[in-house]
């Protein structure tokens, strides 16, 4: 079966000296039964023409961001949402540079900037502009947007120098695409749970218990799901955070609400719980505000443990089981206990009294722990790369 047919892909065309080979790109893409549209920018018009693109594509070129046709024809947000994925091919460092500092100055980024699609990057640069530390920085934070970036390869250069820089060749890119949109057309029959964010715990009308989670690795661990072709369901305690696109998002407040909204939407394939669960609730809720008061006894008693309920339920539970654990000390001997426990598949630890990877940052560090007593452990990075590494392993062991 051919992944691409009736694919719609926007092809962006940055300029330097291997915008020749997008052409060929172009041709495998129409021969595979792709629907392909490119944009070419200001500077990739010295290296190809727009008829020798709209020849191949049968397809309009654009190039303008302020063009009367264009904007009664298909405005740059329609473009934008036309499109199944975005390819950037070949990719400038400048090209690179503008959209990892959110710049929209041209038909192709601003294009970019409003896509709620995912991007791939094709770099093609001399090794020393590749190599160069501001490139670098900059690829780095684009990864952390959720970019996908397809090489550079190592080889000989235009320019006659050799390294890393070499733009992918057509047919290797044509491969890693069409093993994305495998990926998504096989993973549509699964179905994901994710919860996330902290609950919290009225103690009066005004008053509650709470915790620090910030929701943000659960809710990109959702979006990595959906992006990778996943029925995904978010349960989210309060946050701050935009509900993401393309899933059912549950808001809820207290464990006891996440734990009724997840036993209804039981079964599922794979459930994530990063959820940072309240323990406690309290049992003498008043109903108007407590005045204040020299001393005040607040009663507690312990609320359901959804993860170890979920994953010890033969008829409910998962085929894949996934809990966190956020600790201050004794950091695997804990996730190990809770693993075991819980009856997990994973367990996934992190060290919350750390500043840069704790609660609300924007970055984590993480040890995975599986029940066949293995673990590795996941660098510090940006929780989208935190999340694409965990979904993908989950994906290998659903299929």
């Amino acid at each position: 079966m051919n992944s691409f047919k009736n694919k719609k892909i926007l092809l962006i065309i940055c300029g330097g000296i291997a915008a020749y080979k997008s052409l060929e790109l172009i041709r495998s893409l129409k021969k595979n039964g792709t629907q392909v549209k490119t944009i070419l920018t200001k500077s990739a018009t010295e290296f190809v023409t727009k008829l020798s693109v709209s020849s191949l594509s049968q397809e309009k070129v654009y190039t303008d961001l302020f063009d009367h046709e264009l904007e009664s024809e298909m405005s740059h947000i329609k473009l934008s949402r036309w499109a199944d994925l975005i390819l950037i091919c070949p990719a400038t460092a400048n090209t690179i540079s503008k959209l990892s500092k959110g710049k929209a100055d041209d038909l192709a980024s601003t294009v970019v900037i409003a896509s709620n699609k995912q991007i791939f990057i094709v770099p093609a640069m001399n090794v020393r502009m590749w190599e160069h530390a501001s490139n670098k920085e900059n690829v780095l934070k684009l990864k952390q947007y959720g970019y996908k970036f397809i090489g550079p390869e190592i080889g000989d250069m235009a320019c006659g120098e050799y390294g890393e820089g070499k733009m992918v060749d057509p047919y290797n890119i044509i491969l890693f695409l069409e093993k994305y949109f495998l990926n998504q057309s096989s993973n549509k029959k699964f179905k994901a749970l994710i919860t996330a964010g902290p609950t919290i715990e009225p103690i009066d009308p005004v008053r509650f218990i709470s915790n620090y989670s910030s929701g943000k690795q659960g809710y990109e661990i959702a979006k990595s799901f959906s992006d990778n072709g996943f029925d995904t369901t978010l349960i989210s305690g309060p946050t701050y955070l935009e509900p993401p696109e393309n899933m059912k998002t549950i808001k809820v407040k207290t464990a006891g609400e996440m734990y009724d909204e997840t036993i209804k939407r039981l079964p599922v394939d794979v459930a994530v719980f990063t959820a940072a669960v309240s323990d406690y609730k309290i049992t003498n809720y008043s109903k108007e505000k407590i005045k204040k008061k020299k001393d005040l006894t607040l009663k507690l008693e312990l609320n359901k443990d959804i993860l170890e309920y979920v994953s010890k339920n033969n008829y409910l539970r998962p085929k894949i089981v996934v809990g966190f654990a956020a600790e201050t000390n004794d950091i695997n001997l804990n996730a190990k206990y809770k693993l075991n426990k819980k009856n997990c598949d994973l367990m996934i630890v992190n060290d919350v009294s750390k500043k840069e990877t704790g609660f609300g940052s924007d970055f984590n560090e993480v040890t995975i722990f599986y029940n066949d007593n293995k673990n590795e452990k996941l660098k510090k990075m940006h929780k989208a790369n935190i999340a694409n590494e965990i979904v993908e392993r989950l994906i290998s062991k659903l299929n």
